[in-house]
């Protein structure tokens, strides 16, 4: 896909200025016909328990209420779950705190709202389960786990001159996008619905709504323009409002809209899973694992969700950037009382990642090395280190140029040695450094996933392009960049493309955008559209110009073929006037990936994305509070569409990485309540939080595979270069007894759980 100056250039993003100014139009801005309702929710305040009794009677004399919806009202499938049954709209028997148990629409949003407090339930109690292990211990799972191994890892750790064995854990994380779950639903004619819905997965919504109706899909619309954030939190998790709202609108034949509360949609929805691990390694002097045992459990909640996704995701980058030659992994994915865990960015893949990056670590403290030489002796090579656990050769492997660019770049060993000089003058403030890497497979790891669809219109009267996807533009500039690859490709200036909202009446059967392949697929899907006209014209010039080449150059406004030039727009009208097809579809499906899920081996991604973070915090002994001071990235973009765009990828997931790992403390009582439910009990990175020094620097690289431009994505990998910040407070905690002990340490990073590493390597000393 050839590349031109419409691409690699630094354009803003398409809705910047509406971002600033208040004009970008969200879900909540969409003028409203007259008589629209407003809707809300009634969840259980029970984690596990039989509904005996729902009495609805008061809620339905309440002020302003004109309806009331309950599992007796849904025609057909009560489910909403995307892969598995397991998540019903109104259940008979709650399974957790904040499960759906009925909906209002009322004439105001507040009147929906205090309408609810007025139900009355009787529960049977049953006792929750809430915590992993738990689960584990009583054998509860939402499906059956998995075993993988490659080589005789038990074999290899029993021989080894080194061993250790521990456990580590990792947090959950919420979502917290800045528009929260929202949905807008229209009846129309025949009984079909408009529906607006903030959600990564147009099309998925569309199916589970016709279920839930008993109706066909051409009866439902779904339409998204912009959401406000997503993160994963509306790829499945989207789907019981647009439901709910959908199920009011039938029953009160208005429009109806549903706007979640901020507290009540954190603890409505799903999170990250969080995991807990044991494992036993054997390794050599030089620090090269030689086998390796892992244990791993995610809390699901109480459904499989995507959970069987994630899991496989973990257990494909358990590896990180490392070749294990002998290594066994038991998978379980635990049921609990809580909300089904799902989709966040990184998919189950960064879990996996820190997983063996606390491995490496630990196995570099315990010979007392610098855990970057560590790491880097176990990086996979270009040579017979070069075929993953799951038998995918690794053609385009960068990561040991970008260590050597990063530990240069970022000063590394002279800052190491000071830091240690540091600490040795301060009693209470002590500094870390780390350096991690990122290796991440790019791909739907489901296979059917990995395609997707696009409409193309060129207008006669002034040549300008109206571009359909299955693309969700969630601020990460899909649109731009897709505008951008058109421009590109037709030789038109920005401004004469138009990227409009997706639609499930315009292009069909889209994929979810997730999996951080939303351009790759979408874009490629427009170019093909594009070509298909490209070829009518060049037919069409043929025919009536005598031209005796097909091949045309577009640039500047104007198409050069062999002998003739025309402008783009004057060509257009004249296909146009002699009857020349100006629109088109187009389809992509990514190519050469395979994998046999029974087997765990095959091609499972079409490209690696690489990275490396070298992360300085500093530690307060006595508060536990951290700072990150300095952050260097080096990060593998390909040739980017768009840099500025992708460098503010790299930057806002590396702190979204490193809030998950550090501040982002998700905590269930036993009962199965949500604490941490508000921006009051519950904190993300703000602007004092990011790093003081942030040098972020591209890697130059081409992508080895036929992409578009080249490019790799930036909507996953970056989030992994936060878990440099977590192994660099680590560093910092070790060197309060002179790095003589290795940290039991956990995520997330929190103060208190810097306080309680401390007093333990203090109590072993």
């Amino acid at each position: 896909m050839k590349v031109d100056s419409f691409v690699m250039e630094n354009r803003p993003h398409e809705s910047a200025a509406k971002h600033v100014s208040g004009y970008a139009n969200y879900i909540d801005d969409i003028v409203e016909p007259e008589g629209t309702l407003y809707g809300a929710i009634g969840y259980s305040k029970k984690a596990h328990a039989i509904i005996k009794k729902l009495d609805l009677r008061d809620v339905w004399k309440s002020e302003g209420v004109v309806s009331v919806v309950t599992s007796s009202d849904i025609p057909g499938r009560n489910d909403i779950g995307a892969v598995y049954d397991g998540d019903p709209i109104f259940p008979k028997k709650v399974e957790y705190f904040g499960q759906p148990l009925f909906a209002v629409a009322a004439t105001s949003t507040e009147l929906a709202r205090k309408a609810l407090q007025k139900v009355k339930i009787t529960y049977k109690n049953l006792k929750p389960v809430i915590d992993i292990k738990e689960a584990l211990r009583k054998k509860l799972y939402v499906l059956k786990g998995r075993k993988i191994k490659r080589g005789d890892p038990l074999k290899k750790i029993s021989k080894a001159k080194n061993y250790l064995k521990n456990s580590f854990s990792l947090g959950s994380q919420e979502h917290f996008y800045l528009e929260g779950q929202i949905a807008f639903v229209i009846p129309q004619e025949d009984s079909d619905f408009k529906i607006f819905s903030s959600t990564q997965h147009p099309s998925e919504t569309q199916q589970i709504i016709a279920k839930m109706l008993n109706q066909k899909n051409n009866t439902i619309n779904v339409e998204v323009r912009r959401i406000g954030g997503g993160f994963g939190g509306k790829e499945t998790q989207s789907l019981i409002f647009a439901a709910i709202c959908t199920l009011l609108s039938k029953k009160t034949k208005l429009p109806v809209k549903l706007r979640m509360d901020r507290d009540d949609d954190i603890i409505i929805t799903g999170k990250r899973h969080d995991f807990y691990s044991d494992y036993e390694v054997g390794f050599n002097d030089k620090g090269v694992v030689e086998g390796v045992r892992i244990k791993l459990a995610s809390r699901c909640g109480i459904s499989p969700d995507l959970s069987e996704a994630i899991n496989s995701r973990a257990l494909l980058h358990i590896d990180s950037a490392y070749y294990l030659s002998d290594v066994s992994v038991e998978n379980y994915l635990c049921k609990t009382n809580t909300s089904s865990a799902t989709a966040f960015r990184g998919f189950g893949g960064n879990q996996g990642m820190m997983i063996i990056e606390n491995i490496v670590d630990n196995v570099a403290r315990y010979l007392k090395k610098d855990p970057a030489k560590i790491r880097k002796v176990n990086f996979y090579q270009k040579n017979k280190k070069n075929i993953t656990h799951y038998g995918m050769k690794i053609e385009d492997n960068v990561i040991n140029e970008i260590y050597s660019k990063l530990i240069k770049s970022s000063n590394y060993k002279n800052r190491r040695l000071n830091i240690k000089k540091f600490n040795l003058k301060n009693k209470y403030l002590k500094k870390g450094l780390s350096f991690t890497p990122v290796k991440f497979g790019i791909s739907f790891t489901t296979r059917h996933l990995n395609q997707a669809g696009a409409l193309v219109h060129i207008y006669c009267s002034d040549g300008s392009v109206h571009v359909s996807t299955g693309a969700i533009e969630m601020g990460q500039g899909t649109y731009t960049k897709i505008a951008m690859l058109i421009s590109n490709e037709l030789g038109l200036s920005f401004d004469k493309i138009k990227v409009f909202s997706t639609r499930t009446d315009k292009v069909p059967n889209t994929s979810a955008s997730a999996a951080s392949s939303t351009t790759d697929l979408n874009g490629a899907a427009a170019i093909n559209a594009v070509n298909k006209i490209k070829q009518n014209l060049a037919l069409f010039v043929k025919r009536k110009y005598k031209v005796k080449s097909n091949k045309a150059i577009y640039k500047n406004g104007m198409v050069k073929f062999k002998g003739k030039t025309f402008s783009f727009k004057s060509l257009i009208k004249d296909a146009y006037l002699n009857r020349v097809s100006l629109s088109s579809s187009g389809f992509y499906s990514t190519p050469k990936i395979h994998f046999d899920s029974k087997t765990f081996l095959g091609r499972p991604f079409l490209y690696f994305a690489y990275g490396a973070a070298v992360s300085e915090v500093l530690i307060d002994t006595l508060t536990g509070e951290n700072k990150i001071l300095r952050v260097d990235i080096l990060h593998d973009q390909g040739r980017a569409i768009n840099p500025a765009i992708e460098k503010g990828q790299i930057e806002g997931g590396f702190v979204q990485g490193a809030g998950w790992l550090t501040m982002e403390e998700v905590n269930w009582k036993s009962n199965g309540e949500l604490t941490t439910h508000s921006p009051s009990t519950y904190k993300i990175p703000a602007v004092n939080d990011t790093p003081e020094k942030f040098n972020v620097k591209i890697f130059k690289n081409l992508n080895k595979e036929n992409v578009v431009n080249k490019s790799k994505t930036t909507g996953e990998p970056p989030l992994m270069l936060g878990m440099s910040v977590f192994f660099a407070i680590k560093d910092a905690i070790a060197s309060v007894v002179n790095y003589k002990i290795i940290p039991n340490f956990n995520a997330p990073a929190t103060p208190e759980a810097i306080l309680l590493s401390i007093n333990d390597i203090k109590k072993k000393l």
